[in-house]
């Protein structure tokens, strides 16, 4: 897929999936809000704000509050790339999301999901 047109998506419109996938799981869209909280910094009402708002990936990457600084312990497979070797940042913070949310999907505790 092209890079620029996955920046120009915006965050509420893939959103319901990510919800739909933890949920299909067995688990809550609040565990979702964790693992989003812990990577970009933003706070629930600023989490609404940006869904409400539909901002493209671009924007609510660049405007997060502070990614975590743990990011670079997020390692492995996603889409058949290793999210550590990915060399576009904006693609990195994107696919490192997609991780995260793999493994809460996939059962992973979620003191291990955020690296703890």
């Amino acid at each position: 897929m092209d890079n620029a047109r996955v920046y120009r998506m915006s965050f509420a419109s893939v959103y319901p999936h990510y919800v739909a996938k933890v949920e299909r799981k067995g688990h809550t869209k609040q565990e979702l809000h964790t693992i989003i909280h812990w990577l970009t910094g933003y706070d629930e009402k600023a989490l609404q704000q940006v869904i409400e708002k539909k901002v493209d990936f671009e924007t609510f990457f660049a405007q997060a509050p502070q990614m975590n600084p743990n990011v670079s312990k997020i390692t492995g497979l996603i889409c058949g790339y290793r999210v550590e070797e990915i060399e576009d940042k904006l693609m990195q913070k994107v696919r490192y999301l997609d991780k995260l949310v793999d493994e809460l999907a996939k059962g992973r505790a979620m003191d291990k999901i955020l690296r703890k």
